[in-house]
């Protein structure tokens, strides 16, 4: 879920420093054919490398992962629909051996990629109008329609064998009381039909493709997502929460929702539904108490639903309204956050 614009969109040592795979080594590029070879000398290094194609990749999210994915030297695909903003963000200096590929080029990319990472999606954060609201949910499910058709035409030898896929932890709809795990019912309003459909679209995947569905929660970060908004207000001593205060913030840290796409392109035993939400969320006049002490400003000056409604209409749901969902499938598979308390994720961040 996306709030004020967030994409809804050190590494322990219990993540995987590399990606085991076994498919063979292919040298190419997306615009080129794939060739095979084999180099014994190289043999282990590769066996520890892939291939990853990512949309949304120009994000909030996407930045980081493609930073991480470059890090430990896996080639990346950048799949956008804007050639230029994505040579701005990954310069070719900094960048060595990323494509870059407009959609047309998404087809030579998916092929031959070992796995496929999808975080695309129109910002929600926005005045909603009807032809928002309908962009909103159709550049979800457009993008990750295609996604999914290139990867079940892909002929076997080169179809990815996972997909990782976002949604967001709107599709429980909203509760003040009740607390949402992976195993939840969906809600039934309009950010909650959008989830719906959008997994709906990611599931029609080949059935030989291992597919995992984040359901990703309020991400924090310095440069973007929801504290890119919070952090000014906060600094001229007009931070506060908004409307009651009382609804749940289930939020997570930049390094661990990057670290959950990583173990999920990795790992075998990460598949279906997996909360992308931090093990203790809190309610809204907490997360803005917090962010005061860290920044040592006053958490004074709520902002009325009326002023929220005024500015986002029917939009201002998505900061009214919350839910508290619990990581519970992550916490089975033993995935280890960083930051499990939203205090410690404050500090690292502003530190």
């Amino acid at each position: 879920m996306e709030l004020f614009g967030a994409n809804a969109f050190s590494w322990t040592h219990s993540i995987s420093s590399s990606i085991h795979v076994t498919r063979s080594f292919y040298v190419k590029t997306c615009e080129t054919r794939r060739f095979r070879v084999c180099c014994s000398s190289d043999k282990d290094q590769k066996a520890n490398q892939m291939t990853v194609s990512v949309t949304g990749a120009t994000g909030f999210i996407g930045r980081r992962l493609v930073q991480r994915l470059h890090a430990d030297n896996h080639r990346i695909h950048v799949l956008t629909r804007s050639r230029s903003k994505a040579e701005l963000i990954f310069p070719v200096k900094d960048f060595p051996g990323i494509v870059i590929a407009e959609e047309p080029g998404w087809k030579d990319c998916i092929q031959g990629s070992d796995g496929v990472v999808n975080l695309a999606g129109l910002p929600i954060s926005t005045r909603w109008s009807s032809e928002i609201k309908k962009e909103i949910k159709q550049s979800r499910i457009r993008v990750t329609s295609k996604v999914v058709d290139l990867i079940n035409d892909a002929p076997d030898a080169v179809r990815p064998t996972v997909l990782v896929s976002a949604t967001a932890v709107g599709y429980y709809g909203s509760s003040e009381t009740q607390v949402f795990d992976e195993r939840s019912p969906s809600g039934n309003d309009y950010l909650a039909e959008v989830c719906r459909e959008w997994e709906a679209t990611a599931l029609r995947v080949n059935k030989d493709v291992r597919l995992a569905l984040i359901r990703i929660g309020v991400v924090l970060g310095k440069d973007g997502g929801a504290l890119a908004k919070m952090i000014p207000l906060f600094m001229m001593f007009a931070g506060g929460p908004l409307g009651s205060g009382k609804q749940w913030f289930s939020w997570i840290h930049l390094d661990d929702i990057v670290n959950l796409i990583y173990e999920a392109l990795s790992n075998p035993s990460y598949k279906g539904v997996i909360n992308g939400t931090a093990p203790n969320p809190v309610r809204l006049t907490e997360m803005c108490e917090q962010l005061g002490n860290v920044m040592g400003r006053p958490s004074w000056l709520p902002v009325p639903d009326l002023a929220l409604k005024a500015v986002l209409g029917e939009g201002a749901s998505v900061v009214l309204e919350g839910q508290r969902v619990l990581p519970a499938r992550a916490k089975e598979l033993g995935f280890p956050f960083k930051y499990s308390y939203v205090k410690d994720a404050l500090k690292a961040i502003l530190s």
